[in-house]
Order: structure tokens, then sequence, then C-alpha cells
């Protein structure tokens, strides 16, 4: 096989590759198809055993690129020298000199685009999966706040319930202006039932924690008391056992 056609089945499975990058960037831009619905197959099973080595297979394409990409930037340097042929001794010499300088160019393009788009498609995949993580956050924060709304909405119905009940029962309520109760001192006597009721359950967690300790002694005693038992009923199953010898 010559250089040429080798050349030629490279740049053929270069530009190959570079149309599927198109395909693949068409692909992703399609609005229709969700940044959820792409996160869902990229974390299909196929595509984990395809990207298993996506980062190393990813480094060798980038790698090949950039080398070819810089082989055909020397093939292009190489010939823009028409200017130097002599035309008169050399006539087909300048038509040759242009084919290959347009190859050389168009190699350069193919290899320069794939590798943007190369880096292009692995940013894209990341965007989408970044914005399908913050769509499912948003969704999560969104139906949160729903929820602390409708609380709210329903604690405040409750209390006009509630006021409308002792209303009803005769019973005064505190306008706005009469002394009463302000939220600070309400907030303030509620600080010390917390305190309180954090001090009882504090005391109530050392008793517990006491009568636990004196359970575990106890059995700790208990088992010593049964292993000394034992050892005492073999000494004594010892003794009887000689004396019955010396009766004998």
């Amino acid at each position: 096989m010559s250089a040429e056609v080798r050349m030629s089945l490279q740049w053929t499975a270069v530009a190959t590759f570079l149309y599927a990058e198109v395909f693949l960037v068409l692909l992703l831009c399609i609005p229709f198809i969700s940044p959820k619905r792409w996160n869902s197959i990229f974390k299909s099973r196929i595509i984990k055993a395809i990207t298993l080595y996506g980062n190393t297979a990813f480094m060798v394409a980038i790698a090949i690129l950039v080398f070819l990409l810089i082989d055909a930037f020397r093939e292009v340097r190489k010939y823009s020298v028409t200017e130097k042929v002599d035309l008169a001794n050399h006539p087909t010499a300048i038509e040759h000199i242009h084919m290959k300088l347009f190859r050389a160019q168009r190699n350069e393009y193919i290899a320069g685009f794939a590798l943007l788009l190369c880096l292009l498609l692995r940013r894209l995949a990341t965007l989408l999966s970044q914005q399908a993580s913050l769509m499912a956050s948003n969704e999560a924060f969104k139906k949160q706040a729903e929820g602390a709304s409708n609380a709210a909405k329903k604690y405040m119905e409750d209390n006009e319930m509630l006021q409308e009940k002792l209303r009803e029962a005769g019973l005064e309520l505190p306008e706005a202006g009469k002394k009463g109760p302000g939220p600070q001192e309400e907030n303030k006597t509620l600080k010390e039932e917390v305190k309180s009721l954090k001090e009882e359950l504090e005391a109530t967690k050392k008793a517990l924690q006491k009568s636990d300790n004196d359970v575990r002694a106890m059995k700790k005693q208990s088992a010593n008391l049964t292993v000394e038992y034992d050892r005492l009923l073999e000494e004594h199953s010892k003794l009887l056992a000689k004396s019955d010898k010396k009766s004998d």
C-alpha cells in the first residue's frame, strides 16, 4: 500500500469521525429532548459500560487529533512555496503544488474542527448532566416551598377558626393597642420552657445512663458469681469423690 493511499485512508477516517461528531452535536442540541432524558441516557448501563474507559479514550483521541493538526499545518507551510517554482522549466509543477496545498489545507480544517467538536461534545454532555441535576434540585426546592406555604396557610386558617370559636365562647381576645404579652415576652417564656425541658431531658438521660450502668454492673457481678458457684461446685464434687475413695 502506497503512502498516498495510507494518507487518504487516514484522513477519510478522520473525516468520518468529524461527521459523527457533527451528528452527535446536532443530536444533543435538539430542543424537545430534555436534559433529564439525556441524563438518564448518560446514566444507563450501556453508556456507563462505554464510558468506563471514556477518559482514557478521550485523551487518546485528543492527542491523535492534535498530532494530525500539527502534521497538516506542517504540510500547508511546506507547499506554500508557489512563488519559488520556476514555471518556465516546470510548467506542471504549479498545478501539483496547488493540489497538495489544497489537500493540506483541507486536512488542517478537518483535524481542527474534529478537535474542536471533540472538546465541545464533552462539554455539552457535562453541561446537560449539570442542568438535569439543577432542574431536579429546583423541583425539590419548589415542592418544599409549596409545602411550607400550604402549611403556613393552614396554620393561619386554623388560627382564625380558633379565634372565632373563642369569640363564640364569650372569651375576650387581646386586641391591638391593648396591653398584653408582646412577642418578645412570649419568645422569652418559650425559651425558658425549652431550657427547662432540655434540663429535664438531660437529667433523665443521666438517670437512664446511670441505671444502664447499674444493670451492666449487676449482670457482670451475676456472671462472676455464676462462675464462682460453678468452681465451688466442682471442688465440692472432687472432695466428695475423694471422701468416697477413703471410705472404701
